[in-house]
């Protein structure tokens, strides 16, 4: 059988086993907690498992091997800042999270505050930090089933992202979070199981000895030494360090705002299993991460990593199924062709597990803030509700397709850093500020939001990601005239000052009275289950 059929079968059968899900879980949504929050009867562990198949999403499996395996040392920086983060997610906002709220990161912003503009922020934020993550995950997809289907034309490759697109809105409207769990689950133990795979093979080529991988990929990139210590990267000015320090607090700071993993929370019974999903997801994460330093250097020790190679021209996104292709025999062989489809489909299953994730998150944010209860002021039915939020992943979906086509050069952990800066900068402050300062109120939480959505963006547009350099979105232009990539450095600030900022410029003894009752919410989980119904 030639390695592109068994490739094809092999990726379409994945993509049928994660269908089947979605269609087995849509008998079992019955209302919007069904829909939204997977009827809250989740268990830790599942929960663990769904979301570290939420967050070890394409860019961590495509994206950072490829960064490691172009740029060593300083690729594996990524690794770290999206572990580390993980820990101030446990720390200051699972558990509080899950005892304050019902369905989205608002609610929880709602209780104290006035409704309309509150939630009209949030909302709006949820979008723009969805429509960013979900631009690299579809990039990925676009370039990884191009590389199996051996497609080269830039129409087939615009077809297969309009495909995911497809399917990602076909999981969240029939299987809602039922069925984008179950599938988040099943991707993260094929994709542990693929990566365990392969980085055992990769170490079996240097007899498990991790100085000789090492020595070989300094020796076969032609960077020697300098490919294994800091700066390659990073290093070279001080435009560049600084663009790392901002890098590194945007994925440390960006986790405890991305609001797919916040909606996580709700779909556990207690806050004792919101602390424990969280537990076994730092498990799984902190091993699947220590992983891809095998997969970074192994690419960089067995493949062509040159500037005309398949993995540079990819932005480094193929280096793990290219890696996968040659430690199971080589280009042309079935044990190569076999790993190639497998790593491929599971990174697939990534990618769609992920994007359902993310466009849920955001409908549902239409839905339940938007429609619910600034539109209709708390009177719409969960029926109508419900249906609200399938037309509105109709609509994100159709937005991401159609900015995922022209993003395709760009890296993917790169664009998932700028996910975590606009979060960062914009819902962190917000949900941190309320649950902490007393005096916190409506005018300081919708400027947070406004003031770091904004900077944040707004930097990004003046970068030299969107115009001036060789890799920039628009090549042809030049506007940049702020000189980092990543804003987080000011953006995240800027948040926080203009939370405080609104905050004692105007005065609101409602909010500042209901801080007690939610101090004691969040941390008790007295009365959760009917907050918002207020």
């Amino acid at each position: 059988m030639s390695s592109q059929a068994l490739t094809t079968i092999l990726f379409l059968a994945v993509v049928a086993l994660t269908i089947g899900i979605t269609i087995w879980a849509s008998r079992q949504t019955k209302g919007a907690a069904d829909f939204y929050a997977g009827g809250r009867n989740f268990s830790g562990v599942q929960n663990g498992l769904a979301i570290s198949g939420d967050y070890m999403s394409a860019a961590s499996f495509l994206g950072i091997s490829g960064a490691i395996a172009l740029s060593g040392y300083d690729g594996f920086l990524y690794s770290i800042g999206f572990l580390v983060a993980w820990l101030v997610a446990l720390l200051l906002v699972a558990e509080l999270l899950r005892n304050s709220g019902r369905y989205t990161m608002a609610d929880q912003l709602a209780y104290r505050m006035r409704q309309r503009p509150v939630r009209t922020a949030a909302a709006t934020s949820t979008v723009v930090v969805s429509i960013f993550y979900l631009l690299a995950q579809m990039v990925g997809a676009g370039s990884l089933v191009a590389l199996l289907l051996g497609v080269d034309s830039e129409a087939l490759k615009n077809l297969t992202i309009v495909g995911v697109g497809l399917l990602m809105i076909f999981y969240v409207t029939v299987g809602g979070m039922k069925g984008t769990t179950w599938v988040q689950i099943v991707k993260a133990v094929l994709l542990m199981g693929g990566t365990i795979l392969i980085t055992i093979l990769v170490l079996a080529e240097f007899g498990f000895n991790l100085s000789e991988l090492l020595g070989a990929a300094a020796e076969n990139t032609g960077k020697g030494e300098a490919f294994l210590q800091p700066g390659l990267k990073y290093g070279v000015s001080l435009t560049s360090k600084i663009d790392f320090i901002s890098l590194s607090i945007a994925l440390v700071l960006g986790t405890a705002g991305l609001p797919h993993i916040l909606i996580r929370f709700y779909t556990v019974p207690t806050s004792k299993d919101a602390r424990t999903s969280v537990l076994w997801a730092i498990t799984l994460i902190g091993a699947f991460y220590l992983m891809t330093l095998a997969l970074g250097f192994g690419a960089a020790a067995l493949l062509d990593t040159g500037p005309e190679s398949a993995v540079a021209t990819s932005g480094g996104n193929l280096a793990s199924p290219l890696l996968a292709e040659a430690v199971g025999g080589g280009e042309g062989s079935t044990g190569g062709a076999i790993l190639l489809a497998l790593i491929s489909a599971v990174a697939f299953a990534t990618i769609l597990a992920v994007v359902a994730g993310l466009t849920l998150t955001s409908a549902s944010s239409v839905a339940h803030d938007l429609y619910a209860n600034v539109i209709k002021k708390g009177t719409a039915s969960e029926v109508s509700e419900v249906k609200v939020a399938r037309i509105a992943a109709f609509a994100i979906g159709g937005v991401a397709i159609l900015l995922a086509i022209p993003a395709q050069k760009l890296n993917i952990a790169f664009l998932v850093a700028l996910a975590f800066a606009v979060a960062a900068s914009a819902n962190l402050p917000s949900v941190l500020l309320n649950l902490f300062w007393r005096k916190f109120n409506t005018r300081g939480a919708t400027w947070a939001i406004y003031g770091g959505l904004i900077t944040c963006v707004g930097l990004v547009f003046f970068s030299p990601v969107v115009s001036g350099s060789e890799t920039a979105l628009f090549t042809g232009s030049d506007w940049s005239v702020f000189p980092l990539s990543n804003p987080g450095i000011i953006s995240i600030p800027a948040g926080f000052f203009f939370g405080w900022l609104g905050t004692v410029t105007s005065s609101d003894p409602e909010a500042e009275a209901k801080y007690d009752e939610l101090e004691v919410r969040s941390l008790t989980g007295s009365g959760a289950e009917k907050a918002v119904h207020h």
